[in-house]
């Protein structure tokens, strides 16, 4: 049992390190069995947990695509409404958020960011450029969080992931993520995030809706 337990702590260590390299191969050339058995390992405990003093550093995705029936409301603009983003329940399933997690000691914080959309959601992307850093408190109001938000622009949606059988997703409009999401540093997370894809040029928006077509 004891060596079971080893192949996997060793098994999930291996998926996180070559996850950079799996979200650079073209969705359609990634092998089922891979996908599967990347999908149901998912890392557990806190023993590896970065903390920054007494704050606990967290890290998380608003996983991104673009609508593929809207057309742009002009040549240089991208319309907030071409934007959808896909949100997660809770572990107990009482509300809806972005996938978020422990930044652990062992990986960067893209990577950390990155782990945790896929283990909570499912999803594989493009880790874009930090959208800023914010401080809560726990649920209980007993511990101080430091939060990482980054963009994921989504190009694999997996049909099996670690927390499927824990969690539900749903890709949502920009408005409607902003009603079902309690937490407010999240929504100023996604603020920032359509200011920047409003100012995207028109080509740039064009390629990155290709990248992301599934």
């Amino acid at each position: 049992m004891k060596d079971f337990a080893f192949f996997v702590r060793n098994f999930q260590n291996l998926v996180c390190f070559f996850l950079p390299l799996l979200e650079k191969i073209p969705a359609k050339l990634l092998p089922s069995h891979i996908q599967n058995m990347v999908s149901l390992i998912s890392r557990t405990g806190r023993h590896l947990q970065r903390y920054d003093g007494a704050c606990r550093l967290v890290v998380g995705c608003i996983p991104y695509r673009f609508k593929k029936s809207n057309k742009l409301s002009s040549m240089d603009e991208t319309n907030c409404e071409d934007i959808e983003v896909l949100v997660i329940s809770s572990q107990k399933g009482q509300a809806m958020m972005f996938p978020k997690g422990g930044w652990e000691m062992d990986e960067s914080m893209k990577d950390a960011a990155q782990r945790e959309t896929l283990e909570e959601a499912g999803v594989i992307g493009r880790v874009e450029c930090e959208l800023g850093k914010w401080q809560y408190m726990s649920k209980r109001g007993s511990i101080l969080h430091e939060g990482y938000m980054f963009p994921l622009l989504v190009q694999k949606q997996l049909e099996y992931w670690p927390e499927k059988n824990i969690r539900k997703r749903k890709w949502v409009s920009v408005k409607e993520a902003r009603e079902v999401c309690p937490q407010l540093w999240m929504i100023e997370a996604l603020d920032e995030l359509v200011m920047r894809q409003t100012h995207s040029p028109r080509q740039q928006k064009e390629e990155l809706n290709g990248q992301s077509n599934m």
